[in-house]
């Protein structure tokens, strides 16, 4: 079984910026991971993805040149970084890990999922 531990979540000022990271447990290198979110009163929904080789990425529109997801294989990481942060942002990050080698958009695709972290963005 594969385990995903997000961290870096909190609460950040409009136009701030966070940093999440994902830690991966086992041989988890060479497969795409991406982060979900889930706003309150809202549904899930994709917000970007990376390649088992970090060659390829996948974002939503609405976060599309303002967060930046990257891999840092050494330590089975996985890290998004969020600028100009939005009060709508607000949600529950979850990152997830699919048992396949490029981004998918689509949640159904990822067979591993964290428990999530908190991200709060103040007007």
């Amino acid at each position: 079984q594969v385990q995903l531990v997000e961290s870096g979540g909190g609460l950040v000022q409009a136009g701030g910026s966070l940093r999440l990271s994902c830690a991966a447990s086992g041989r988890t290198s060479t497969y795409a991971m991406g982060w979900f979110r889930q706003g309150p009163g809202k549904e899930r929904e994709f917000v970007a993805a990376i390649s088992g080789t970090g060659g390829s990425t996948a974002y939503a529109d609405s976060v599309k040149g303002r967060f930046t997801i990257s891999r840092q294989n050494a330590k089975n990481t996985v890290s998004l970084q969020m600028n100009r942060l939005k009060p709508e942002d607000t949600a529950v990050y979850s990152c997830a890990l699919r048992g396949g080698s490029w981004p998918s958009r689509h949640e159904a695709d990822y067979d591993y999922w964290g428990q999530g972290t908190q991200v709060t963005v103040s007007s």
